[in-house]
């Protein structure tokens, strides 16, 4: 009868597991990242998108690693600006919302009759709208 600590894996086969678990998780996030860098180009025809996708699929591997090192600046400098303009999309953040109420309606208002875009009829007709 064999003991249960000679079925058991050895703590290095599981470590080496893991490591190849986590691995293959980082290959499929750098391919994932090289596809969604490919297609949210727009300096690249379709034709050279095209290419550089077959190039990855038909040998992964060396098309993954030789797109990232031809396009490590390119992808850098386009992750940054689509966090940038997420950044502004959405106000500044989370945590910086636009302020809101009669006083920020009144600001606008204001900021408008100072620009000349509206007169003082119509800034005192705003004034009163957010003050009711």
């Amino acid at each position: 009868m064999p003991l249960l600590a000679d079925s058991y894996p050895s703590f290095l086969s599981v470590l080496w597991t893991m490591t190849v678990f986590f691995a293959w998780i980082i290959w499929f996030w750098l391919l994932i990242t090289v596809f969604a860098d490919v297609f949210r180009r727009k300096d690249i025809s379709g034709w050279t998108k095209a290419l550089w996708l077959i190039f990855v699929i038909i040998l992964p591997y060396l098309g993954v690693f030789i797109y990232l090192i031809a396009q490590h600046e390119g992808m850098a400098q386009r992750n940054e600006d689509r966090a940038n303009a997420a950044y502004a999309a959405y106000g500044g953040g989370a945590g910086a919302a636009a302020p809101s109420g009669p006083s920020a309606e009144i600001e606008k208002a204001k900021q408008l009759f100072d620009s000349g875009a509206i007169n003082q009829s119509e800034y005192d007709a705003l004034k009163a709208k957010a003050l009711a």
